[in-house]
């Protein structure tokens, strides 16, 4: 197993971590109900995927 053979810097480890960022995930809007959704996901507020209606809403 790879052991590290010196300390690694602060300031290396600081510049490293600084591209370990969370993204905004992508919305789209629904075609049916215009609400924004996940794109290639079921829409959650009616269900629809594809202009097909594929879950039961309550």
């Amino acid at each position: 197993m790879a052991v590290p053979k010196r300390k690694m810097s602060r300031s290396n480890t600081r510049t490293r971590r600084s591209q370990w960022k969370a993204s905004r995930p992508s919305l789209t809007t629904c075609p049916r109900c215009r609400d924004t959704k996940l794109p290639h996901q079921a829409c959650p507020t009616c269900g629809t995927y594809n202009n097909r209606q594929v879950v039961t809403t309550a």
